[in-house]
């Protein structure tokens, strides 16, 4: 069976709770706790889409400790 994550084929932009961003292939199923943001696209589409949605790679948690909140806005 060939690596779904070294194809060309069908990505998604799958985001959790902090905020963070990961490429999943479109063909498995999303992992608990994760959304889907973009997708499916080709691979560099959804990089492109990281590269320009996922500017603060700090998690969400992080950055609302260090503004003293308790959200991100």
């Amino acid at each position: 069976m060939s690596n779904p994550f070294e194809n060309d084929d069908a990505y998604l932009i799958v985001r959790n709770d902090e905020f963070q961003h990961s490429l999943w292939p479109a063909c498995l199923p999303v992992p608990a706790g994760w959304t889907t943001v973009h997708g499916p696209r080709d691979r560099q589409a959804c990089l492109d889409f990281v590269e320009t949605h996922w500017t603060d790679m700090r998690p969400a948690s992080l950055v609302a400790a260090l503004a003293g909140d308790t959200a991100r806005g």
